[in-house]
Parts: structure tokens; C-alpha cells; sequence
């Protein structure tokens, strides 16, 4: 109940613990989210992902490592290596610490240029014309339509007429839902992204051992090349190499 209590969390907060949670476990059934690092560790070699493996299941030297889910599947085989998962978690507390240096420098850069990157007026403006048009078109359709209903019009004029309106109707659909595509793919780039800040402004001292939420909020995916060479690529864009 609103108005009454104050709130535990704030709204805003709330619903950056839902979008969370949403990532973690896409579609209805979040019990079909496997696991903390499903999806996020990418081979380097062939682009798969990573996938588990248990090693010993049924001894006390039981381990889960991750693996390129292709690297058996015939063929050439992947080169890059298992990790398992302390060094997973190992490798993603030293790569944030790095990032961690550049805090400032990152939310200053994205401060000064998401009003211009993140801009939608033009593309509101265009899909509100488009709206309209489509109105304007739909309503000369059943104009024609009507019109051919009432009159004895040629048959060969009405069906050119009626097809080119069809098919600029189609265009102006078409174009309308590119439009609106690309007004809902910025808004979640720029919603990921202020996310992604957030958790780096929230933490303000080094991390010493690894944090589930911290991985979501700031992570976009690691990429295995070798034991030498793995790269984590956060949400912002940023790369590190450990």
C-alpha cells in the first residue's frame, strides 16, 4: 500500500531489481535459468558459448567447468581452455578492479554525450508522421473501396489504384515499424547502460570476492582466447583484458 509506509526500497530501485532479474532469467518460466554464467562466457575461437560440464559427479573431487559447447562437436576443435569456476570468478573481480580505476573518467564521458547518443526526438517526430500517413492511407483505401462499390468504375483503373495504395500502405507500415524498433532498442541500450553506472557508482571501494549482482549489473559477456588472454566486455562497451 502506497502512502502509508515508508517504502523500503524506492520505486526506482524496485524496478532495477526486476530489469535484473528479467536479464538473469529471460521469458515466463525463470526457472529455466540455468546458471550465473549461461550466456556470458563466449569462445574466442568459434563464437560459441561456453556451456558446463561436471567433472566427478559422484566423488568428493566433484567440479564444475565451462567449456565452448562445440569444442567435442566434430570437426576442427576449438583450442581455448576450460575454466572453471573460482577462476571465473577470480578473473571478473580483477577485471572490475581495473574498471574500477577508470570510474570517473567512464561516467564523465557518458554524462557529456547520452543527451546526443540517446536522442529520440527525431525519430518520435518521424514515427508520429508515420502514423499519421498510415491513418491517411488506410482511410483512401476504404475510400476507394466504397467508391467502387457505389460506381461502376473500371475495373483495371480501380485495381491499379487500389494497389498502389496497398502497397504504399505497406511501405509506410514497413518503415513505421523500423522506426519503432530502433525507438525501442535505444531506450534499452540507454536503460542498460545507466544500469551499468549505477552499479559502478554504487561501488565505491575495490572488490574482494566475487558478487552475483555485481556480474549482472556490469557484464555483458567474457570472451576465452586463451589462458593468457581473456577479455571482458562490459556493458558500457568497455574492454578489459586479464
Amino acid at each position: 500500500m502506497e502512502g502509508n509506509h515508508p517504502a523500503i526500497i524506492s520505486p526506482q530501485e524496485f524496478d532495477a531489481v526486476q530489469k535484473q532479474m528479467a536479464l538473469r532469467c529471460p521469458g515466463k518460466n525463470r526457472q529455466s535459468c540455468v546458471s550465473t554464467f549461461s550466456s556470458k562466457i563466449k569462445c574466442g575461437d568459434c563464437g560459441s558459448w561456453y556451456g558446463s560440464k561436471v567433472w566427478h559427479s559422484t566423488s568428493k573431487y566433484r567440479k564444475t567447468i565451462w567449456q565452448c559447447n562445440h569444442k567435442f562437436d566434430g570437426g576442427e576443435k576449438c583450442t581455448t581452455p576450460h575454466l572453471d569456476e573460482e577462476t571465473i570468478k577470480e578473473l571478473f573481480v580483477k577485471a572490475v578492479n581495473i574498471l574500477l580505476t577508470e570510474k570517473d573518467e567512464i561516467i564523465e564521458n557518458f554524462n557529456a554525450i547520452k543527451d546526443t547518443l540517446f536522442d529520440l526526438r527525431p525519430l518520435e517526430t518521424e514515427r508520429l508522421q508515420l502514423q499519421e500517413e498510415l491513418n491517411v492511407v488506410a482511410e483512401l483505401i476504404q475510400q476507394c473501396i466504397k467508391e467502387n462499390a457505389r460506381i461502376a468504375l473500371d475495373q483495371k483503373e480501380y485495381q491499379k489504384r487500389y494497389d498502389g495504395l496497398a502497397k504504399r500502405l505497406d511501405n509506410v507500415q514497413e518503415r513505421l515499424d523500423e522506426v519503432s524498433q530502433t525507438i525501442t532498442e535505444k531506450q534499452a541500450h540507454r536503460e542498460k547502460i545507466e544500469m551499468f553506472l549505477a552499479g559502478l557508482q554504487n561501488q565505491e571501494d575495490l572488490v574482494t570476492e566475487f558478487d552475483e549482482d555485481l556480474w549482472y549489473s556490469l557484464i555483458e559477456y567474457m570472451t576465452v582466447f586463451d589462458k593468457e588472454d581473456i577479455r571482458f566486455t562490459f556493458k558500457d562497451g568497455t574492454g578489459i583484458k586479464v
